[in-house]
């Protein structure tokens, strides 16, 4: 059956020029990143809230289940190419990926082990081993399909379609962050919402449910695909046939041996030569892969936000925009104006934007970037405070790259004082505000702030810091001194921490001071919208570009692999930015930024320099020639044998 607008050859089913096949691959990745991206947006919200787990111990496993998600599609590769063929091995992984989801979802309910009803699980071990087995399904499973799935979209295109390929891949990574901007908007406020069969909790359960569904019709239209069949255990003969020539070369060291052209000629006594042409291909561009991380490190980095979790969807949504613009209007302007725009320019060119992204981001962070007084501790002993007559000194006992207040407060027969360890040492983190009190009556205080109880304040004594909600909005202060007094404050600005002073209660008015412990964020958001934009731009064209030049230049047999290898360049850019975390010394953001953005710098150049001297290949073409020289000489060989046997009749 043919849909409107399609037509059948004798190839394939066509619809708008397309394969049929096509379209239900970009719905199913679209299905399966909403699903990915959709458990990812509260995992680390699940560990902490649901599971109570340490914030750096939530973090380990995080990162950990992220890198397993990017090793596992070399082990898929390996199935795909070498065993079960792309189509299978998308199929049975993706059950193993739809049933971790489910077990995660299941490991998520709260009412699982709380026989008492008291709204927590009683057996906590039973949840977190049915998370643990659910995360290692679902890494194996979204790893393992990774790098079969672009590629098999790529199979499903004839020889002579190379232009409707080209926009597969940008169709295919639209899909990716379409499913992963719907996501980022929907799943976290599933989770929002409460459920529970005994008592109403956060819905981690439907949060986790919702993309498992969405992974089950991802499995939908299998009966219209290309399926090509797997070629033996390609990765096994590759590691063999390499073995061979760097051995056979070492035991060939005398001049008395001829050179040849490459190192991997000298498996011919063993190998076949398209064998070793392929692998030849193969090698080309993984070499060219070995700066790729580097974008990815600072890809991944995307924390430059000011304040509102929002602005993390900013990105998605510039590539859905992007995407399309950049293939039909872009693209094509460059054709007209006949530049040669190879995809390893498009790539370079990539990583150049991607280094200005991280120069903006620090240019925006320099000016959001704000402390307060500090000292060395060993300069720091003591304390004098005077007071017209009065005059006191405090001996200080300071613990180094700690925050601290000094209130102080002056009566007529002495000055009362108290040295506060503050709870926060630096800017509140993704834009949230703070707010604490102090006490700076002679009463013991009983403060609120809206719904935020800040409890019982002794004299000159202050409560911690708590995260304003809506830092726009005016909030009434009420404290009883030893009357209730009420006030209403005024408005908090994002990125900032104060202190709010209780001074005095007069006819029920409360008297306050304010402070600006670390003042607020001065730069809006709009200007995250540059940086956002070049990353974007970056982003479409290196990762799209990648994609497809790796299956362009891939052979029929290594496709999978190529790709796992692509996704593999993910995975070291993340281990990069833990390595160049934890070695560097630099405190500030923003130079953390321009650090990343220099390195990224200096790989595009070398990247640059590299492609120069790379020769593009159809790897079809090049098999075809083997191909027809295969059938010539086993022509040969059949015309020499009857000869043979002609020759022996007589």
């Amino acid at each position: 059956m043919v849909r409107p607008g399609g037509k059948t050859t004798g190839k394939s089913v066509l619809c708008f020029g397309f394969p049929l096949s096509i379209f239900f691959i970009v719905i199913n990745e679209f299905c399966e990143r909403f699903s990915y991206y959709g458990m990812k947006t509260v995992l680390t919200l699940y560990f902490t809230r649901f599971l109570h787990w340490e914030d750096n111990f939530a973090t380990a496993i995080y990162h950990t289940f992220v890198a397993l998600c990017y090793l596992t599609p070399i082990l898929g590769a390996m199935i795909a190419d070498s065993w079960l063929g792309k189509f299978k091995t998308i199929l049975y992984l993706s059950i193993v990926y739809a049933i971790g989801q489910i077990v995660l979802s299941v490991g998520s309910i709260n009412d699982l082990t709380d026989h008492n009803h008291d709204g927590t699980p009683d057996t906590i071990a039973v949840n977190i081993a049915l998370s643990i087995v659910g995360l290692v399904l679902i890494a194996l499973g979204t790893g393992g399909i990774k790098p079969c799935v672009s590629a098999f979209g790529g199979d499903q295109f004839e020889d002579d379609q190379e232009k409707q390929r080209s926009t597969f891949f940008s169709l295919f990574y639209l899909s990716i962050n379409a499913g992963s901007l719907l996501s980022t908007l929907v799943t976290p406020t599933i989770r929002a919402s409460e459920c529970g069969i005994h008592t109403k909790q956060e819905c981690y359960p439907l949060a986790f449910g919702v993309p498992a569904i969405l992974m089950a019709i991802a499995l939908a239209g299998s009966k219209m695909y290309k399926k090509a069949k797997p070629q033996g255990n390609v990765m096994l003969e590759v590691s063999k046939c390499v073995g061979f020539a760097i051995k056979n070369r070492f035991q060939h060291l005398s001049k008395e041996f001829p050179k040849r052209e490459h190192w991997l000629d000298w498996a011919s006594e063993k190998y076949d030569k398209r064998l070793i042409a392929q692998i030849k291909m193969v090698l080309k561009v993984l070499f060219l892969y070995i700066p790729l991380p580097m974008f990815w490190a600072v890809f991944d980095q995307q924390g430059f936000k000011i304040q509102p979790d929002q602005m993390q969807i900013v990105n998605p949504i510039l590539i859905v925009i992007m995407v399309p613009v950049v293939d039909s209007l872009v693209y094509p302007l460059i054709k007209k104006c006949k530049l040669n725009f190879t995809p390893l320019k498009k790539m370079t060119v990539g990583m150049f934007l991607g280094s200005m992204a991280f120069v903006a981001a620090a240019l925006v962070q320099v000016q959001i970037d704000t402390g307060y007084m500090t000292f060395e501790t060993s300069k720091l002993q003591s304390l004098n405070i005077t007071s017209g007559t009065l005059n006191t000194t405090e001996s200080l006992d300071l613990t180094e790259k700690q925050r601290y207040t000094f209130a102080f407060k002056w009566h007529p027969a002495k000055i009362s004082y108290n040295l506060i360890e503050d709870n926060i040492t630096a800017k509140p983190a993704d834009g949230k505000s703070l707010v604490r009190f102090i006490n700076n009556s002679n009463f013991t205080v009983n403060v609120t702030m809206g719904d935020m109880a800040f409890g019982e304040l002794q004299p000159l004594s202050a409560s911690n810091y708590s995260v304003i909600s809506n830092p726009g909005w005016s909030y009434t202060i009420n404290a009883s001194m030893p009357n209730t007094c009420t006030v209403d404050s005024k408005e908090f600005g994002y990125g900032a921490a104060y202190t709010i002073s209780l001074d005095d209660c007069v006819g029920k008015k409360l008297i306050i001071t304010h402070f600006e412990d670390i003042a607020p964020n001065t730069v809006h958001m709009a200007w995250q919208i540059p940086q956002y934009f070049l990353l974007t731009c970056a982003e479409v064209l290196f990762s799209v570009t990648g994609l497809e030049f790796s299956y362009s230049q891939a052979p029929s047999n290594m496709k999978s692999v190529l790709q796992a290898g692509w996704l593999l360049t993910v995975a070291v850019g993340n281990i990069i930015v833990l390595i160049v975390a934890g070695a560097s010394a630099i405190k500030k953001q923003w130079a953390e930024y321009v650090l990343f953005a220099a390195l990224l710098l200096v790989v595009c150049v070398i990247f640059a320099i590299m492609a120069s001297f790379y020769t593009y290949i159809d790897p079809n073409e090049i098999e075809a020639q083997f191909s027809k020289e295969e059938k010539e000489e086993k022509k040969a060989r059949d015309g020499n044998e009857k000869e043979a046997e002609t020759v022996s009749r007589l």
